[in-house]
């Protein structure tokens, strides 16, 4: 299948089952994107997903948009956007056509009382896969959990949190590695230390 057909299909598969948002989109993304497709990694995928909440407009179609372009260039990303939010589109507008008062049918809002809290499943699962393989110090963790209380406690903007914990991380991962580097240092010299006075002493044990 030519991979702009396979884009168009895969997306607009995952803009009609994804209800809940952008973020209801990760889980579908990390099956078909990183465990059936092998287009990416689960690393990449935070990645794109962080360039999407940065850039302005909806997370699920900048998260498009930029897995498009990765895989095909600009035409991917224009075909990966027009198959994610097409089929919202249509079946919006047919709903607003025979269904003016739809959302207060008592019926939907208890289907999507149960849609949600399917969604909310499914974004922490993926959320915790993703984090196994995201933070793997402890200066991640430390970004983490400083990032988790500012969201949780006070009104800071998601961007404004995304673009600290990348200056963050630029600066704490050197330090990162130097504190790894000299650790490793001496870790070896004093492994090695005591092999070389074992040597010289049993060499006066031989003489004697």
């Amino acid at each position: 299948m030519p991979v702009l057909l396979e884009l168009l299909l895969l997306f607009a598969e995952i803009g009609a089952t994804t209800f809940g948002g952008g973020y209801a989109m990760l889980p579908i993304l990390q099956r078909e994107l990183v465990e059936k497709r092998h287009w990416t990694t689960e690393e990449q995928l935070m990645d794109y997903y962080a360039i999407g909440q940065c850039t302005p407009g909806i997370i699920a179609v900048n998260t498009a948009t930029f897995i498009g372009n990765t895989k095909a260039g600009m035409i991917g990303g224009i075909v990966a956007t027009l198959g994610v939010v097409s089929p919202s589109v249509v079946i919006i507008t047919i709903i607003s056509i025979f269904l003016q008062n739809f959302a207060d049918l008592s019926v939907v809002k208890h289907a999507f009382n149960g849609i949600r809290a399917a969604v909310c499943v499914l974004i922490m699962d993926s959320v915790i896969k993703l984090g196994k393989k995201s933070i793997r110090d402890l200066w991640g963790w430390i970004i983490f959990l400083c990032v988790l209380l500012a969201s949780l406690l006070s009104g800071i903007s998601p961007v404004l949190l995304v673009v600290l914990s990348g200056v963050a991380g630029i600066v704490l991962k050197p330090v990162a590695d130097r504190s790894a580097a000299k650790a490793a240092d001496d870790a070896a010299k004093s492994g090695t230390e005591p092999e070389a006075s074992g040597t010289l002493d049993g060499e006066k044990e031989d003489r004697t």
